[in-house]
């Protein structure tokens, strides 16, 4: 039979169905043994005629199978390298997906075999008999091997396939991942002492190749030309300005996300860190928040030797804080272990020449002036040693503890030490403790007049000091994780009920504020009629909680004339002169009070708490009195800001030599809210970067106006832009402005302003580029970060503690249209299904199968009901035949997604993707990559390998 009738007699064989047994007895009509190029000229007909159809005709490529095997071992190795010319290059499948991962399978073995071939050469062309024809020949394998691997599509391909024998055991002969790094390193190894450099690099070239095979999906490029990111400094400034206190896990976490998501090179990462550090410090109003910023710095935050190249804000730091601040930052990373003492000192000398070249840091004023970073570095031991103190029996030598505490009152000690005990993770411990002094002092059994007064005091310390921790670092520092009812503190219950906090409505007439009348009746004697306080057998947890009662019985009769100014004087004299805390508690239910009362009401009750904020000069008064009085009048300057702010009035707090309250009072009088926002976000957006004042001014709006409002501003405020390089910053700046609140914010933003801009065709010229494609981008980070921390439980107390307006119930949240409820309530019911049918890869998919229902995601949770319902608008956008900007922000944010996410997108957000959203996907340009169906579909599931490989085979 002639060459020219090979088609003829291939097409007669199928129509015949010849058995694979006739074929080769056949095939040596046809052929002589030896006639090479005829049997590659039967090869392409076989191909060609295999390759007709949609999928491959697998009884002709059997054929191909025995026409192969029939030809001697170098002939037919010659004629493999051919035929491997002809569709390594040009795969596809069009098939079943089961056929497809048989592609993924062949070419895994294909590959294997390409490398015994080369390694088998390799070591024939040590021999010098046969060095030349060896050359020739592994110079053919490289060639293939390289064609092979130059295709992203065929690594691909093989990727899957390596994955699939991860899962599950491959039938048949075909090879493993394992097998073909046994082959990987049996080349290697035939490549040393190999002369021909060319052979040796082509060689090491492929094996880089194969060897990136497994990680194909996280290698990623760096930003290298911008030097400045505002969204890290402004995640530091929040976490420094309001969280000083939480664990350094999570902001870790959430930076490192951002260093991803934004590509940020590693130095320049760390850099910014230290600049935003340096800023706050800077910034920071004097007092407490000086001491906290201080803390953060240099006892929360790791130092880096790549701070050495902020020199101008180093001096102005080192002018604030009055020393070196690169020096001792740098002793305490030498301490930790993190550098070395040649690097400390090179860095260290360096600074020191630095700071030589700016006169302004030799004042001679400051020269007395100990440093803050000094004072906050030594105050960390000091918080160990007193934890240590605070767990010895007090009943033992409570005048021991009590000189401790006197010591921990003086000048700014106390602020010291619960700065460093917030930024070491220490704080809550240190609350503790204290609540537990409180509660001892409830011991009264075997008082007398010599004990009383220091039972008294170390009540009094205790219950001031734990209002302040309440006050400066959040009232969450105190609470206990879990505790029976019947065993919660008196601190923890009275700060709850009775406290009065930003946001926070307490109701004078709750029943916390009605104790027992009969001790109410006897308190107001006791304050009434004697000339002081006594202080023996006296239960200070039940005065503390009658004192509110017996103030409005007293309150009563001065309103009804039945007691004098005079006695109101004597009276409150008697509540502040001995222990502090009786004025905080009835100022507090004052300030509860006043908020009910007409303009015309509150005159008595205002001057009640004047008189109570009024420290008491004179002899007759406890141990350490001047220094509890500073303490307290910063309490009630706290506790009464909100209400004199609301009824216009002055109350004039002694001078304590405490900080008056930072970031109090922020928002212009007479503004609408809505124009403070759009002028500081304005103001944010030209200055390219957040300021510690402007968190607290948005913190403050978000507070106000709720998160809708906050969120749907300011997405407004986005869209208006039209300026490239400002959207990207307007991204960057939201996303850390998100971070007030990002779990809240993410809900209503993937929840609500989204489904609500692509299902309204009125607003899709609003999402045009440049606004519209960096709405996606910001939609994309807020949903990872928050889907990242949610998973972990990171949200922090202050987010976990603000008040929140209800959020629809987001079982409802949209139809798309009639027809869509259905399907999405068995969506939403999904997760209830048996997981080993869902797991089946022969289960037919419907139109909303996602990975996440595999996984057996609850849908009960928010934010995956969020989740799970935006990618079924989207997948129905991609699906439907009206295109405009919305369609083309489904691909933004499908681009950004792949973007962001690391290799392997099991518990990413992604896996809310439906499976037949790869296929519509892959029909859009910019997503027909290889690269990309691996990036979003869960590989770890069968049913996700078998998505991928019929999408990549396909292409």
């Amino acid at each position: 039979m002639k060459v020219v009738n090979l088609k003829q007699a291939i097409l007669q064989a199928w129509k015949e169905r010849w058995s694979d047994y006739q074929w080769a007895i056949n095939m040596k009509r046809f052929f002589p043994r030896g006639a090479t190029w005829d049997i590659l000229n039967l090869a392409e007909a076989l191909l060609e005629q295999a390759m007709i159809g949609p999928s491959p005709n697998p009884l002709i490529l059997s054929y191909l199978k025995y026409a192969i095997t029939w030809y001697p071992c170098l002939k037919s190795l010659f004629s493999l390298l051919e035929i491997m010319d002809m569709f390594c290059d040009r795969l596809s499948c069009h098939g079943r997906a089961e056929e497809c991962i048989g592609l993924c399978r062949a070419l895994m073995s294909a590959l294997n075999w390409l490398l015994r071939c080369a390694a088998f050469y390799a070591e024939k062309v040590k021999e010098m008999l046969e060095q030349v024809a060896a050359e020739g020949q592994m110079k053919m394998c490289l060639e293939r091997l390289e064609k092979m691997l130059g295709s992203t599509k065929n690594r691909a391909l093989i990727h899957i396939a390596q994955l699939e024998e991860t899962c599950t055991s491959l039938p048949g002969p075909s090879a493993s991942w394992n097998t073909v790094e046994q082959s990987l390193l049996k080349l290697e190894e035939s490549l040393n002492g190999l002369s021909n450099s060319t052979l040796r690099s082509q060689a090491d070239d492929c094996i880089s190749l194969i060897k990136s095979i497994p990680t194909m999906l996280s290698v990623r490029s760096e930003q290298l030309n911008k030097t400045g990111f505002p969204t890290v400094h402004a995640v530091v400034l929040l976490e420094g300005t309001m969280n000083l206190t939480g664990e350094i896990q999570p902001l870790v976490e959430q930076l490192m996300m951002v260093k991803r998501m934004q590509r940020i090179p590693s130095p320049l990462f760390m850099l910014e860190i230290w600049k935003a550090c340096f800023v706050g410090l800077i910034e920071s109003p004097e007092g407490t928040e000086e001491l906290k910023w201080t803390a953060f710095t240099f006892l929360k935050v790791g130092p880096s030797s790549t701070v050495s190249s902020l020199t101008p804000l180093l001096d102005k730091a080192d002018q604030r804080c009055n020393c070196n601040c690169m020096s001792l930052l740098l002793q305490e990373c030498s301490k930790q272990g993190l550098l070395s003492e040649a690097n400390m000192t090179n860095l260290t000398d360096k600074r020191k020449a630095d700071r030589e070249d700016a006169p302004q840091l030799q004042s001679a004023e400051n020269a007395n002036i100990q440093p803050n970073p000094r004072l906050i570095l030594r105050a960390e031991p000091t918080v160990t040693n007193i934890l240590k103190t605070m767990d010895a029996d007090h009943s033992k030598s409570p005048e021991g503890l009590l000189g401790v505490l006197g010591h921990m009152l003086s000048g700014k000690s106390l602020d010291l030490l619960l700065a460093a005990a917030a930024a070491t993770g220490k704080l809550k411990s240190f609350a503790w403790k204290f609540i537990k002094l409180n509660e001892f002092t409830k011991h009264i059994s075997t008082e007398n007049s010599k004990s009383a007064p220091v039972r008294a005091l170390l009540f009094d310390i205790s219950f001031l000091m734990l209002c302040h921790v309440a006050q400066t670092y959040g009232s969450e520092v105190i609470l206990s994780e879990s505790r029976p009812a019947d065993e919660v503190p008196f601190f923890e219950t009275w700060m709850l009920t009775c406290m009065p906090e930003e946001g926070k409505i307490l109701n004078p007439d709750h029943p916390c504020f009605r104790p027992d009348s009969t001790k109410v009746e006897s308190l107001v004697a006791l304050l009434n009629n004697s000339s002081e306080m006594k202080l023996v057998q006296i239960n200070w947890h039940e005065v503390c909680l009658s004192i509110s009662a017996a103030i409005l019985e007293i309150l009563n009769a001065w309103e009804n004339s039945v007691l004098t100014f005079e006695s109101i004087q004597k009276i409150t004299d008697n509540i502040k002169g001995k222990v502090c805390s009786m004025a905080v508690c009835a100022v507090a239910w004052l300030v509860a009070h006043v908020r009910m009362l007409g303009l015309d009401e509150r005159e008595k009750s205002l001057q009640m708490i004047r008189q109570l904020a009024t420290p008491l000069y004179g002899d007759n008064t406890l141990q350490f009195y001047n220094e509890r009085v500073v303490i307290m009048s910063s309490i009630l300057e706290h506790m009464c800001a909100d209400v004199l702010q609301q009824t216009a009035t002055q109350i004039k707090f002694p001078s304590t030599g405490m900080d008056t309250i930072p970031y109090w009072n922020l928002l212009p009088p007479k503004k609408p809210i809505k124009e403070v926002l759009t002028s500081v976000f304005t103001k944010v957006l030209e200055k390219g970067w957040v300021d510690s004042r402007s968190i607290h001014i948005f913190d403050t709006l978000l507070h106000m106006g709720g998160v809708y409002w906050f969120c749907n501003n300011l997405v407004k405020e986005l869209l208006k832009e039209t300026r490239k390089e400002h959207t990207l910053r307007a991204v960057e700046l939201l996303y850390a402005i998100f971070c007030l609140d990002m779990q809240q914010l993410t809900l209503t933003l993937l929840g609500h302003i989204l489904p609500n801009l692509l299902t309204d065709s009125s607003k899709w010229h609003t999402l045009m580029d440049p606004p519209g494609k960096a709405l996606a981008k910001l939609s994309v980070w807020c949903a990872l970060s928050s889907y990242s921390s949610h998973n972990k439980g990171q949200a922090s107390a202050r987010q976990k503690k603000r008040h929140r307006e209800d959020i629809e119930d987001y079982i409802s949240l949209f139809p798309l249209d009639d027809t869509r409820p259905s399907k999405l309530m068995r969506l939403l019911s999904s997760n209830e299904e048996d997981a080993n049918i869902l797991s089946s890869p022969n289960r037919s998919m419907s139109s909303s199968l996602s990975a996440s229902q595999l996984h057996a995601v609850s849908m009960r949770d928010p934010l995956n009901r969020v989740l799970a319902n935006l990618f079924l608008l989207i997948s129905s956008i991609l699906g439907s035949k009206t295109a405009g900007t919305h369609t083309q922000f489904v691909q933004w944010f499908m681009e950004e997604c792949v973007d962001c996410l690391e290799q392997g997108s099991h518990g990413s957000i992604l896996q809310f993707m439906p499976f037949t959203m790869v296929s519509e996907l892959v029909k859009v340009s910019t997503m027909s990559s290889p690269k990309i169906v691996l990036a979003i579909t869960d590989l770890g599931l069968p049913l996700g390998r078998r998505v991928a490989a019929k999408a990549i085979a396909a292409l």
